[in-house]
């Protein structure tokens, strides 16, 4: 595989990562809007917010099977056209069944989506020899922020949902589609399929095992984030309205700074150093933020949370597929990671919910520890990602790779 092919690659699903944060960031940060226009009430809102993990983790699932057929670079192709119609769709309806289909497709077209191209992006990192993962999501980041960014022009000027989604759409549809010429995909086929039912399911769950705890318990702690950082900030920490919407923001921030330079740290100290350190990190942010006397501090301990949380996703698929390969080749790297991206969607199921209940019965400040506590946990599985010795972050990264881009 030529150099300039793997470089064409890394940078078109570098696009495909920007592109769905862009979309992704533009739905949830508008969900109020959405639930203004088709009259949603606040009881049933739960219920449609549900919905799209739980579709999404049914479509990860039979990517699993698609995929060992036509590959993760089809996949990835076809469903991220699908992600943006639905979010266009979500904008254009009027009608509560209308904006049921068009969540319902969103959900669908995100499992397969993510799945596909943290697929890709495993098996893109295995070509270089070195960690590049993060950087891909670094990609994601930065769309979440460009889209957010978006969303809130959009509600300054008071623009419809569509008018809003409209010109995003027009742009980063076509973009994505030529930008998926350049995917470096691997060769699909009966071969791989008959290796995955052969040899995988059975290694697979306890080979997962490990992982799927850190990806839940991550995302239990970014759910934590999105959903209740403002609400802790005004109701328990006493800031304003407008300082509470803060804290995201710096969380959205450190996150891509941390994914930024995170595989140079992977290169340099390995992968389970990288996540132990994280999981501590990402614990004192969720220790300060449970103790803060103020908002400012409390704001600190968000800031903290990003750096230490940005790291542990990318870091999992790597490691996950990375194990899964080399127990029994590609087909098998591909299926854990569709299964693993399951336990994105269980940890962001139960992480609100749990806070909330908790702050309710308990107090916010109390709810705080428990993904605290879960973020830890992670530095007891550190050891699953690989020898502190693999100072590329694997068996597979071997320090004479040529560096290529």
């Amino acid at each position: 595989m030529t150099d300039a092919r793997l470089r064409r690659g890394r940078g078109s699903l570098a696009v495909s990562f920007f592109v769905q944060g862009v979309t992704f960031a533009l739905l949830v940060t508008r969900i109020p809007a959405i639930q203004d226009r088709y009259g949603i009430s606040d009881g049933l809102l739960p219920v449609f917010l549900a919905a799209v993990p739980i579709l999404a983790g049914v479509a990860s699932v039979v990517s699993e099977k698609v995929v060992a057929r036509v590959g993760p670079g089809a996949v990835l192709r076809w469903s991220q056209p699908f992600v943006l119609l639905a979010l266009l769709g979500v904008g254009a309806g009027t009608q509560m069944w209308q904006v049921a289909v068009a969540l319902g497709v969103f959900g669908l077209a995100v499992g397969a989506l993510d799945a596909s191209m943290n697929m890709l992006g495993v098996n893109l990192q295995r070509a270089y020899g070195r960690s590049i993962m993060l950087g891909f999501h670094a990609a994601y980041s930065l769309g979440g922020i460009t889209g957010a960014s978006l969303a809130w022009a959009g509600a300054h000027w008071h623009l419809p949902l569509f008018v809003s989604y409209l010109p995003v759409v027009a742009v980063l549809l076509p973009v994505a589609f030529v930008g998926s010429r350049w995917y470096v995909d691997r060769e699909p086929g009966p071969a791989v399929e008959e290796r995955v039912t052969a040899g995988g399911g059975g290694v697979a769950f306890k080979l997962l095992l490990p992982f799927c705890l850190v990806m839940s318990f991550a995302y239990i702690g970014d759910s934590t984030v999105s959903n209740w950082s403002a609400k802790y900030l005004q109701d328990v920490l006493g800031s304003s309205e407008e300082l509470a919407t803060v804290p995201y923001n710096a969380y959205m921030v450190t996150t891509l700074l941390g994914r930024a330079v995170g595989d140079f740290g992977v290169r340099r100290l390995g992968a389970a150093m990288v996540v132990r350190c994280g999981a501590v990190l990402a614990a004192l942010g969720f220790a300060v933020v449970a103790a803060a006397p103020g908002a400012w501090v409390g704001m600190a301990g968000f800031t903290v949370l990003g750096l230490g949380l940005s790291v542990i996703v990318p870091q999992t698929f790597a490691a996950a597929g990375r194990q899964a390969f080399e127990s029994h080749g590609p087909g098998a790297s591909d299926a854990a990671v569709a299964r693993l991206n399951v336990f994105n969607y269980v940890g962001f199921l139960i992480g609100s919910p749990l806070v909330g209940a908790l702050g309710d019965a308990w107090s916010y400040r109390g709810a705080m520890l428990v993904p605290m506590v879960l973020v830890l946990v992670t530095v007891a599985y550190a050891t699953s990602f690989g020898s502190q010795q693999a100072r590329y972050g694997g068996g597979h990264e071997r320090p004479r790779t040529v560096d290529v881009g």
